[in-house]
């Protein structure tokens, strides 16, 4: 499992997204770039920024 939290680059959010492989969770990071924060366009570096920040985590660390 990948994880992002988007708070590592927008300060302030405390969402965090999950999904199985690194492309489902990069296509859920951008819908929710443009459904809560606004964005039109999500730049490719803050893309960049986001596969950077993905972590693997196990099921067990999901109940955090």
């Amino acid at each position: 499992m990948k994880e992002f939290y988007c708070g590592a680059i927008i300060h302030g959010c405390e969402t965090r997204i999950v999904a199985s492989a690194e492309d489902d969770l990069v296509r859920a990071v951008d819908t929710h770039a443009r459904v809560d924060h606004g964005m039109t366009d999500v730049p490719e570096a803050m893309l960049d920024q986001v596969r950077r920040s993905v972590r693997d985590v196990e099921p067990a660390d999901l109940r955090d």
